[in-house]
């Protein structure tokens, strides 16, 4: 399984590459806005998965997971938004832009493998 992390917060990104490498996920790829996380995006499909943190700068997660659903090639692509934002109304507008699944930060390992299916 191959999944794309991206985060601002180099931190952020440090911890959840440790509790995916605790699943037995080793292939990881990190991007620390929208704008590199399309670039990397498309140099590395297929990709599984991508955690998609919503407040970033550059390019935040909501336009990334927006321009990410317009495009075909990515459709088989689950992509978890991974935030601190927490209130319903942004978890239900993130989930109609194509979001599958919704993390609230901080959360734990056992979270996050409930959300990717393993």
């Amino acid at each position: 399984m191959k999944v794309l992390l991206v985060d601002d917060s180099a931190t952020m990104r440090r911890i959840q590459k440790t509790q995916l490498t605790g699943l037995g996920i080793s292939e990881v790829v990190e991007a620390g806005d929208g704008s590199e996380a399309l670039t990397k995006l498309q140099a590395v499909m297929p990709v599984d998965i991508i955690l998609l943190d919503w407040n970033m700068p550059v390019m935040d997660g909501f336009t990334f997971l927006k321009k990410v659903r317009e495009d075909a090639t990515y459709k088989s692509v689950k992509i978890i938004m991974c935030t601190s934002e927490s209130e319903k109304s942004r978890v239900v507008e993130a989930l109609k832009a194509g979001a599958n699944n919704y993390l609230v930060k901080p959360f734990t390992p056992e979270a996050l493998k409930e959300k990717l299916g393993i």
